[in-house]
């Protein structure tokens, strides 16, 4: 274990995965913290009487979706929880792999809080937007809190983008932005000025303009720039030239805050270190830590991971990242459809692999008949769904909680399927390798419901310590003695059907999608026998069920007049608004589901101690729909599904609106 735990140590502490050898690549645990970060302070544990979100700034940078919005945010982000800061982030881009230029639908965004206390969303007002364009101005002008800083690049304000973007004059000259502190720059000029000396050409050198803008902002927040400095030689090492002029822009940046004299009302943002409990950490989104906890889950299972999936938003980063992991014994299969992709991950399951497969909400519902297989044939299979917004190709890029019913219910016969869910990219890591206990301990495929929120959304995130009986092995015991070998005969205690793998000598046996006789897997299509066969099928749920442990409050008290209810990426708002209300003495708790199906089995007797039970989530009710088939306890749904999470302020307003403003 202790090998285990130096490798998944080395991955996550900026080590490189191809200076490990292979033979002890696959006996090791630890490829967590590549291009990671770590700091070492006291406790993240704040008090009760602590509000959360406090001494905090969110920083919006919008521009076109190639000004490389989404490295600036990235940057700042790591230089931030390289300082010690806990942070939240919003990454928010179009769908088009380059939408038109200069048009509202083609400006992304990248949105980070940064605070001295607990930071659990990125925030509902913008504290200060980076504008790169007209079109990044008006379309996120709205969510600039009062006197709130705007950063301009004036030279794209030019009459024809202007006008592209629906202003009927300049904003800069008209007053419209007279509530606001206004810094307008010649941000694409500057940088044009600064990287003069390379030799570079103008619309070269104008893709510099983000790092330039970064330096700027980093000297407003009292940063220095080696971090990302560093960072940028890495990034471009085989090209030493766009190395070299990205630095030199940043450098430019930063400098030009040092020594022009800005506005005296643009002051500069002091952001102490968070109070983050003692330990190693790094920035991590939820994707990175699905992928690692799949890999940790799969060797603590003494198995090989086996990843097949098709490119698909918001779900492929999952299969970049475990292709990273290919010097540690992962295997990624970038197969030629999701089919293959699920077919292929079910075949590896079938040889002894942790097969895993992963998609989104459109994907899912391609490989739903192979899903019915997995459940069929009672192999173990992970399902990643990283859910997006609407049906169809829907919202591609913007998150939702939509499919809670496509998870739970969404599969021809009775072939019901565990489901779980984090609830937000910090609790990733664990949720991969529970995903990866229930599915060896239980014989059967498995859910993850993350969305493109948790999944693309970066926090600081402490090193799992393999110590911990938490990350104690739970090595598989596959069927190898042929003496009174039936390949159908389950336990009575997981429901778990012996696992032999291909090639075990005399433990041949049937396998496939025709319904099986109980014990021996012969095919069957006596009546009986389905009923029997549907039976067991349900009470693998029913032994998954025993093994949950008990629904517990998240925060306030366990019985009360309002219970907030959530799942998913719906935490981090109300956590921050339960806890507001708590502290004015209101009497509110939040509940947080990460086992969706089956059930908490406590959960009815929990609920049933409030008045009201509130479900806030970002679909039409999936979930108090759920609740309401399976308990008699009366929920209340409040829908968001606007292809963004809630915000604070709306949380509250369910909050004040159930309880009255002087309860």
């Amino acid at each position: 274990m202790g090998i285990l735990a130096q490798l998944i140590g080395n991955v996550l502490r900026d080590k490189r995965t191809d200076e490990i050898s292979a033979t002890a690549a696959a006996s090791i645990l630890e490829p967590i913290m590549q291009n990671g970060l770590e700091h070492s302070t006291t406790t993240r544990e704040l008090p009760v009487s602590q509000q959360p979100e406090v001494d905090y700034v969110r920083v919006r940078f919008a521009g076109d979706s190639g000004d490389g919005i989404q490295m600036t945010g990235t940057r700042l982000a790591e230089s931030a929880a390289r300082f010690g800061n806990d942070i939240a982030t919003f990454p928010d881009f179009p769908a088009d792999i380059r939408a038109p230029s200069g048009t509202i639908y083609g400006v992304s965004a990248y949105s980070l809080n940064i605070g001295h206390t607990e930071v659990d969303t990125f925030g509902d007002e913008t504290d200060a937007l980076v504008a790169l364009n007209p079109a990044a101005l008006r379309k996120y002008l709205e969510g600039v809190k009062q006197n709130g800083l705007l950063i301009i690049d004036m030279d794209a304000f030019t009459e024809r983008a202007i006008t592209k973007t629906g202003f009927s004059t300049n904003p800069l000259e008209d007053g419209s932005l007279s509530s606001f502190r206004v810094l307008p720059l010649e941000i694409t000029s500057n940088t044009e000025k600064a990287l003069k000396e390379t030799g570079l050409s103008a619309k070269d050198a104008r893709r510099s303009k983000n790092m330039w803008t970064l330096g700027l902002v980093l000297w407003l927040f009292e940063r220095s720039t080696a971090d990302v400095e560093h960072w940028i030689e890495q990034k471009f090492h085989k090209k030493p030239d766009v190395a070299k002029a990205n630095i030199m822009a940043l450098q430019a940046g930063h400098l030009y805050g040092e020594v022009t004299d800005l506005p005296p009302d643009v002051s500069r943002y002091r952001i102490q270190p968070a109070p983050l409990m003692e330990g190693e950490y790094r920035s991590i989104n939820g994707n990175e830590g699905m992928a690692y906890g799949l890999y940790a889950g799969a060797t603590l299972a003494d198995l090989e991971l086996f990843y097949g999936s098709y490119p698909i938003t918001p779900a492929s980063p999952l299969l970049h990242t475990v292709a990273k992991l290919k010097e540690l014994g992962a295997i990624s299969f970038q197969a030629e459809d999701e089919i293959a992709a699920i077919c292929a991950a079910i075949g590896a399951s079938y040889a002894g692999h942790l097969g895993v497969t992963g998609s989104s909400g459109p994907g899912i519902a391609l490989k739903t008949e192979a899903i019915g297989l997995a459940i069929m044939t009672e192999l173990p299979l992970v399902i990643v769904n990283v859910q997006r917004g609407g049906p169809s190709t829907g919202l591609p890029t913007k998150t939702e909680q939509s499919d809670l019913f496509q998870a739970i219910w969404g599969r021809n016969g009775d072939a019901p399927l565990p489901v779980i869910a984090p609830a937000h990219p910090g609790e990733c890591f664990d949720m991969g390798v529970e995903a990866a206990k229930l599915a060896t301990k239980h014989m059967t495929p498995l859910m993850v419901l993350t969305d493109g929120y948790i999944a693309n959304a970066s926090a600081p995130w402490k090193l799992p310590d393999f110590s911990d009986p938490a990350y104690a092995p739970f090595p598989v015991k596959k069927a190898t003695d042929p003496e009174g070998f039936l390949p159908y005969d389950h336990d009575p205690d997981t429901m778990a059907r012996p696992w032999a793998v291909p090639g075990t000598a005399d433990l041949m046996h049937r396998i496939g999608g025709l319904e099986k006789q109980a014990g021996s897997g012969n095919i069957s299509y006596d009546g009986e026998n389905h009923q029997l066969m549907t039976q067991i099928r349900a009470q693998k749920l029913e032994a998954i069920a025993k093994s949950i442990p008990p629904q517990h409050v998240e925060s306030g008290e366990a019985t009360g007049k309002l219970a907030l209810l959530g799942w998913g990426s719906s935490w981090g708002p109300i956590r921050v608004a339960a806890r507001r209300a708590e502290l004015e003495g209101k009497s509110v708790s939040h509940i947080h589901l990460r086992h969706l199906w089956p059930l908490p089995p406590n959960l009815e007797e929990l609920l049933s101690g409030f008045d009201r039970v509130i479900i806030p989530e970002m679909n039409n009710g999936q979930l108090a729909t759920v609740l309401r088939s399976q308990m008699d306890v009366p929920v209340e749904s409040v829908s968001c599904v606007k292809g963004r999470p809630f915000l604070v302020r709306e949380i509250a307003k369910i909050i004040e609106d159930a309880l009255g403003a002087s309860s």
